[in-house]
């Protein structure tokens, strides 16, 4: 799969689509990203609320500690292998790597990772917007670090 769709999206293998040959599969990314965000934001606020209401309301004395575990839990296990959540599913997008294959495991962990870590402050998150929208390929700053990106998700080719 890895090697047709790097061929199909490059015209060689292996790779992400190139920004300036395929621009179709960037066109929109940076606000499909924003609203798969709010879409994934409120899943997991949903999840923890009926999680802390299921602890007969003793989890909402720990609703931040638990909105992470289930946010974590929610992108490693969405991310591995589909390389998308719920949101980007929605909207249509998908990550792939440097090979143009979806992540596994480990590459959702590091991504995830990536999240927490840029958007642990104000300006590590500010550049990673900034990067979003306006390097070629859409990439956040984890992306860059990864060799990621997010692309609209390819038409399936039988």
């Amino acid at each position: 799969m890895n090697e047709s769709f790097s061929t199909y999206i490059t015209g060689r293998s292996p790779g992400l689509p190139d920004a300036e040959l395929r621009p179709e599969f960037y066109q929109g990314v940076a606000a499909k990203r924003f609203f798969a965000w709010i879409t994934d934001l409120i899943l997991v606020g949903v999840a923890t609320v009926l999680a802390s209401l299921a602890t007969l309301g003793i989890g909402f004395f720990f609703f931040p500690a638990i909105f992470i575990m289930i946010d974590v839990l929610y992108r490693l296990s969405t991310l591995s292998g589909r390389g998308a959540t719920f949101g980007h599913r929605l909207m249509g997008i998908e990550f792939r790597d440097r090979l143009g294959a979806r992540p596994n495991f480990g590459a959702a962990l590091l991504l995830t990772l990536g999240y927490y870590l840029s958007t642990a402050s104000v300006i590590p998150q500010a550049l990673s917007v900034l990067t979003v929208l306006f390097s070629p390929r859409r990439q956040s700053l984890t992306d860059f670090v990864l060799g990621t990106a997010a692309i609209n998700r390819p038409a399936e080719r039988w």
